[in-house]
């Protein structure tokens, strides 16, 4: 049976998210520049994140918490009160970033959900990622979307099998190869990465490209051409 179902990550791969992150990490820099070095900032954030997100999860406001965490942390517990309202302001507007679709995304979705069941398949807080969604103008190419806590080999085979045949019989395509690519494949799906510039180095994996269902794309207008040779 050829593909008849592809999942497709949301952040980085339909629409902009990591350059906002970026951007609020830096002006959280600037928050802390009184009280540590920016190498050293990142390290602490870094870590503090890896440690709350098996409580908090993905997205922004997991971030948010993590962020003031870490400015009392490295502050000693000195920090302002205002420097908190502050970081809390920058999490809010990472909350409220523009939803933009990337160049060609809208064009190529229309063309894959004339022929595949499309599946949107993202981690995250659910508010957030629904809100983005809905304002992306993306939400009608979709027949299903799934935000999960962790993207893993069983939620891409409970997924799959419940949207269509079975794991065997579909594809995934995203920006990480640690999220979108390797579990997807473990799974027994197809799954083709299409890296974004900038990536979350929790998000790094390296390349399996012994594996035959595997490809990396330039762009998500390609997809349409590797799907139509693999089925």
């Amino acid at each position: 049976m050829p593909i008849s179902v592809l999942g497709l990550d949301a952040d980085d791969t339909l629409w902009h998210n990591e350059t906002f992150y970026q951007s609020t990490r830096q002006r959280f820099n600037e928050l802390l520049a009184d009280f540590v070095d920016a190498k050293r900032l990142e390290e602490e954030i870094e870590a503090t994140e890896m440690r709350n997100l098996g409580l908090y999860g993905y997205g922004a406001k997991g971030f948010t918490l993590s962020m003031l965490e870490t400015a009392i942390q490295v502050s000693d517990g000195t920090i302002s009160s205002r420097a908190l309202s502050d970081i809390l302001t920058i999490g809010r507007e990472l909350m409220n970033h523009p939803v933009e679709p990337l160049p060609g995304v809208h064009e190529t979705l229309e063309a894959l959900s004339a022929e595949y069941k499309l599946v949107l398949i993202t981690k995250g807080d659910l508010f957030h990622q629904e809100s983005k969604l809905a304002a992306s103008g993306l939400g009608n190419f979709f027949s299903g979307v799934e935000i999960v806590s962790e993207k893993k080999a069983d939620t891409y085979a409970r997924i799959f099998s419940r949207h269509g045949v079975g794991p065997e019989h579909a594809a995934m395509a995203g920006n990480s190869v640690r999220s979108d690519v390797l579990p997807a494949l473990e799974a027994g799906s197809y799954a083709a990465l299409i890296p974004f510039h900038l990536v979350w180095a929790h998000e790094d994996a390296p390349l399996p490209t012994d594996n035959p269902r595997f490809t990396e794309l330039p762009s998500l207008t390609e997809l349409p051409r590797w799907l139509a040779e693999v089925s």
